[in-house]
């Protein structure tokens, strides 16, 4: 079922880095020409509010709304209707994120330069934030978790979320408002995609004000709104179509594989699963896994198009070595090592969202209830950021202290560092201190 790229025979070691990455799979997706597609949406919520909003809405979503934000009831009967199962879930992967992302925040750290000179760096953080939950084909209440939480360890004192409308109540999912109930969230907008963004970012007069960043998961078009807002407001890395990359040896169960390529498939036909195995004995049974188990899925059509498209295959290479330097390349939102001595293989990973290590720790359980945090970089952006954490809503703030010694000892080189930049009301500034 999997297209297969053999990089065997040296391949690998004979492509630079950016010929490697041309020939691994990758979705056609183009975020710029969604920029450009959905900037009138933007442009108009900028300039026309809650107006440009609801058009939107309406055209889009086919939903015509009232009001834009969600009343507190429509929160607490979402969470009084909510399945006892689900409920329990919810809390305990609330816990298991809040254990996690607790242990992210960096602690203040004193550098004494000098005597009677000293440089804090501090954490602080941002005063207000939007954050979106998808509401799409599939609804991800898991997703108000991993956007709230880490916002919530991090001390923000202003906490927005956005979720797209359903027909028919003109509400989002009422699982996603029973998560932002039990994170006691009571501030939520039946918005959805680009319009949302724009709502964040530039605000509505007097319905929603403007936030200071925007996160969350979404379509290429909420990622395109992302890139236009970006500056305007902070904004976390792009994550788009879900992808898994799983490096595996000889040792991996096939039925283990398959089982975690069906699970990425099944988020929507443009989502990724590829295989990086020296072992073709394992690309074999893998197939054979797939071909018995898709038919069986109860989303076979849109797993088969994710499986059978140009972003999934099998990549077969010489060894584990030239297995890691193709996952580095590709540089996956989920990396998945199920082979011998697997933990020593991630920690040599420079390139991925999240790491997740031998047979018993698959992407389903980072979806949900590992603690980690599934809001991830997609499309290769893991090569430079990171996932969402409690720093994406901290930013770091120096404190500079010195003395009046401590300044005189270093007059003259700031002096000397003025006069070299042609900046000499810089050196005047310091030498005004020691005028008699």
């Amino acid at each position: 079922m999997l297209n297969r790229i053999d990089l065997r025979a040296g391949g690998v070691a004979a492509l630079a880095e950016r010929d490697l990455r041309t020939l691994l799979p990758r979705a056609a997706l183009d975020v710029s020409t969604a920029v450009e597609q959905i900037r009138p949406i933007v442009t108009a919520v900028r300039d026309h509010g809650a107006a440009a909003v609801r058009e939107a809405t309406a055209r889009l979503d086919g939903v015509e709304l009232t009001e834009l934000r969600v009343p507190a009831s429509a929160i607490s009967d979402a969470v009084a209707a909510l399945d006892p199962q689900l409920r329990a879930a919810l809390v305990e992967s609330i816990g298991r994120a809040r254990l996690a992302h607790a242990a992210q925040l960096p602690a203040a750290a004193t550098t004494t330069v000098a005597p009677g000179a000293t440089v804090t760096q501090t954490w602080r953080p941002v005063t207000r934030v939007g954050l979106y939950a998808p509401g799409g084909a599939n609804t991800l209440p898991s997703s108000v978790v991993m956007n709230v939480v880490p916002a919530l360890v991090a001390g923000v004192s202003s906490i927005a979320l956005a979720s797209p409308p359903q027909r028919g109540t003109g509400l989002p999912d009422q699982t996603i408002l029973a998560a932002c109930g039990l994170l006691e969230v009571d501030e939520v907008y039946a918005v959805g995609g680009a319009q949302a963004v724009a709502m964040f970012a530039y605000g509505i007069p007097g319905e929603c004000p403007p936030v200071d960043v925007v996160t969350g998961p979404g379509s290429v078009y909420t990622n395109a709104a992302k890139r236009l807002v970006r500056g305007v407001v902070g904004v976390d890395a792009e994550a788009g179509p879900s992808e898994v990359a799983i490096l595996a040896d000889e040792t991996a169960d096939p039925a283990h594989v398959a089982a975690d390529l069906i699970s990425q498939a099944e988020h929507g036909e443009l989502s990724a699963s590829v295989l990086i195995t020296p072992a073709e004995s394992l690309a074999g049974q893998v197939d054979q896994e797939l071909a018995r188990r898709v038919p069986a899925s109860k989303h076979q059509q849109r797993i088969t198009a994710a499986l059978t498209g140009q972003q999934s295959g099998v990549v077969l290479v010489d060894d584990l070595a030239d297995g890691l330097r193709v996952a580095d390349a590709y540089a996956a939102e989920h990396l998945e090592i199920q082979t011998r001595d697997a933990r020593q293989l991630a920690d040599r990973v420079r390139h991925a969202g999240a790491i997740f290590v031998g047979p018993h720790a698959p992407v389903s359980l980072g979806d949900y209830c590992a603690g980690s945090n599934h809001v991830l970089p997609t499309d290769g952006c893991a090569r430079h950021a990171g996932g969402l954490s409690v720093q994406t809503f901290l930013r770091a703030v120096q404190v500079v202290e010195y003395d009046q010694p401590a300044l005189r000892e270093v007059a003259a080189q700031v002096v000397r560092f003025a006069e070299a930049e042609d900046l000499p009301a810089h050196g005047q500034a310091i030498s005004a201190r020691f005028e008699s």
